[in-house]
């Protein structure tokens, strides 16, 4: 299984919104999963395969076919970790004003439902999550005052229930927190809020996939321990009564050490008392020399 990207999540992005991850209707891009180049419509570099649904966020595999030369590079650099970031292309379906959606900072509605239209690998995003939003069938832009086109700002009424403003000390206090100068703007600290949030989220990842880890080798070297007490006791080495202790043994001391306290371990060996003592002792055991 190859490296994985993600799509979408449920963080506030540069336009003011967010787009809800279970509100997303992919059927249309899973019937043609292409991935392109930086948005450029008949430039495809391959496809999005294993496309996941899960934890708030929407993942993938990306794919290149290396049949044109910016799926060889972006292949390349994707394998080599120089290129990192994608883009999705969301076409907006609804958009909703409904208070208990909406996150500290937002400006404009949430995305409720909407459609993936395309994704793309991308070299620099637009912001930190980096998607593309089409609202009304035209592209949405971030610049204002030049005619592009822009999603309506969330109305303000007595009825509605607005997120409270921070005051200028107030700003500066949540920004040197959070490592920020007190210079830093409102979206300076979105930007850092969700930053950690993700942090948070990927060391839970990163935790849950070392205790599995450690499982596994902790099962592993149980098995070693248990084949080599099980051949003692077949070549009859040891007693089958003594494997339990002989198992405890071989968790302190670990596998290598364990034929150590193993063979010849009888009644009436003359090294027995040394090994007794090396086994409680857990030390490597040694031949004495002969005199």
């Amino acid at each position: 299984m190859g490296k994985r990207i993600r799509i979408s999540n449920e963080t506030l992005n540069c336009y003011g919104t967010w787009v809800r991850t279970d509100g997303v209707d992919l059927s249309q891009y899973e019937r043609n999963p292409v991935l392109l180049w930086m948005h450029e419509r008949g430039c495809v570099i391959g496809m999005v395969k294993d496309i996941r649904r899960e934890n708030g966020e929407i993942t993938g595999e990306p794919w290149f076919d290396d049949v044109r030369e910016e799926s060889r590079m972006a292949r390349q650099q994707w394998e080599k970790g120089t290129l990192r970031m994608g883009s999705p292309n969301f076409d907006i379906l609804e958009l909703s004003e409904d208070p208990a959606l909406l996150k500290p900072g937002q400006t404009c509605p949430t995305v409720t439902r909407s459609k993936l239209v395309e994704y793309s690998m991308v070299d620099i995003g637009g912001n930190d999550d980096n998607i593309s939003l089409i609202y009304e069938g035209k592209p949405l832009k971030l610049s204002k005052g030049d005619g592009s086109h822009s999603l309506p700002l969330l109305k303000k009424n007595n009825n509605q229930k607005t997120t409270p403003e921070m005051n200028n000390e107030e700003m500066k206090a949540v920004a040197l927190m959070l490592g920020l100068t007190d210079a830093a703007t409102l979206t300076d600290v979105q930007k850092k809020i969700n930053l950690l949030l993700e942090y948070q989220r990927a060391n839970g990842v990163l935790q849950a996939e070392k205790e599995k880890l450690e499982k596994e080798l902790d099962g592993l070297k149980l098995s070693g321990i248990t084949a080599l007490v099980d051949s003692a006791i077949g070549e009859g080495k040891i007693s089958a009564d003594r494997k339990d202790h002989f198992i405890s043994l071989g968790k302190s001391v670990g596998a290598e050490s364990l034929p150590c306290a193993l063979p010849p371990y009888w009644p009436g060996n003359p090294e027995e008392p040394y090994m007794r003592e090396a086994t409680r002792n857990g030390r490597m055991c040694r031949r004495r020399s002969s005199s």
